[in-house]
């Protein structure tokens, strides 16, 4: 088996980066756990599945991002190591366990729906489901100007609500009104804290896989549009790349589809998470049975747990709160060998990806955390 990489929550991962950057720009209250420089004005890029061994493997195609490599470390991302489990994180500076996003889907306990965290697709007030306040509301209130420059579509989405509130959204669809964006708000005020998004690497990475040609390509487009960031920036202001979390590909005959064995969906009342990481929702009474099936089926190409034993192993944070208990699944399954659990069925996109994430490999949870102070 593969072994799995624990979470650092509290001093080396994503969850760890803005109340850092808060720190370093002087707001009350916030501490600099990772060492970063003080400054006046930061920016934030982010490149969604940019791990840190991605990068390594293809430092060639991106020499300025490998430069800083030199000098950076890399961080872990959260459990599951998923977009909308990492980005809400990043937002709140909180791990799972106490922001409440707990996958790509999870249930919603009160109605036993299943809610995509991307989509937003069930009638759920992103505000409540997480209720806590983020680092932009703390920054914005110590007189910083926060902005979160990404897509126009993304300003209404329940996921910016829950994650991103206290920021100011700034749509931009292209590289250029990205880049305008961020030079407008990186000045804004006598401190300020911009947050800027990229999703093509990850999507490239799913479709064509992390070690394709066309992901290498686009590494090195990425590579390019994080220096032109750079240049968008004030000389003073710091810029740090970070990612949500990395990738690995999965060949077809590694995926176990769900929805063609009947033996992996007796007892599961509703499947959850992504195919690399599965919240099973059973049948009450059934747990045990479920967990014995996919113990068996799986072998040691997962972890396969009852809930109480992934909180108690620390994955979703020190402290996972009464209110996000029941969103986990009663039974985890996180795949660490070359497999991916997959639902042709009720859910046929996903389950045609190449690029895949969500569990506790390296190659999934390690991300970089690189540092260009412009000096």
């Amino acid at each position: 088996m593969i072994p799995a990489v624990s979470p650092q929550y509290g001093g080396g991962a994503l969850a760890d980066v803005l109340p850092s950057v808060a720190g370093a720009l002087s707001v009350p209250g916030e501490t600099d756990v990772l060492g970063l420089p003080p400054a006046s004005r930061y920016a934030v890029l982010l490149f969604d599945g940019l791990g840190w061994n991605n990068l390594q493997r293809y430092a060639h195609a991106a020499p300025y991002l490998s430069a800083l490599m030199a000098k950076g470390r890399s961080l872990t991302a959260g459990v599951p190591s998923t977009t909308a489990v990492s980005l809400t994180s990043l937002g709140t500076g909180l791990p799972p366990g106490a922001h409440g996003i707990v996958g790509y889907t999870s249930i919603v306990p009160e109605t036993g729906d299943l809610l995509n965290m991307l989509a937003w697709d069930a009638p759920v007030d992103p505000r409540r489901w997480q209720p806590h306040g983020t680092v932009f509301d703390r920054a914005a209130a110590a007189g910083v100007a926060t902005r979160n420059v990404s897509k126009a579509r993304f300003d209404s989405s329940g996921l910016t609500a829950a994650a991103f509130r206290g920021s100011a959204h700034r749509g931009a669809d292209t590289i250029e009104d990205r880049l305008d964006a961020t030079r407008f708000a990186s000045r804004e005020g006598k401190s300020s804290l911009v947050y800027v998004y990229d999703s093509q690497l990850d999507y490239i990475g799913h479709q064509q896989g992390c070690d394709s040609w066309q992901w290498e390509k686009e590494l090195s487009a990425a590579d390019t549009f994080a220096q032109q960031v750079r240049s968008a920036l004030p000389r003073d202001a710091v810029l740090l790349v970070v990612a949500d979390h990395g990738m690995i590909d999965v060949a077809p005959e590694y995926r176990v589809d769900l929805d063609t064995e009947p033996a992996l969906t007796e007892g599961v009342a509703l499947v959850g998470g992504e195919s690399r990481f599965r919240h099973l929702y059973c049948v009450p009474g059934a747990e045990g049975d479920v967990l014995a099936t996919y113990r068996e089926r799986l072998g040691d190409k997962a972890l396969v747990l009852p809930r109480a034993e992934a909180v108690a192993r620390g994955w979703f944070g020190p402290v996972v709160e009464d209110r996000v208990l029941p969103r986990l699944g009663d039974v985890v399954v996180a795949a660490l060998g070359p497999l991916a659990l997959v639902a042709s069925q009720r859910a046929a996109q996903e389950a045609g990806l190449i690029g895949l994430h969500g569990s506790l490999s390296a190659d999934e949870m390690e991300i970089p955390l690189l540092v260009d102070t412009g000096q």
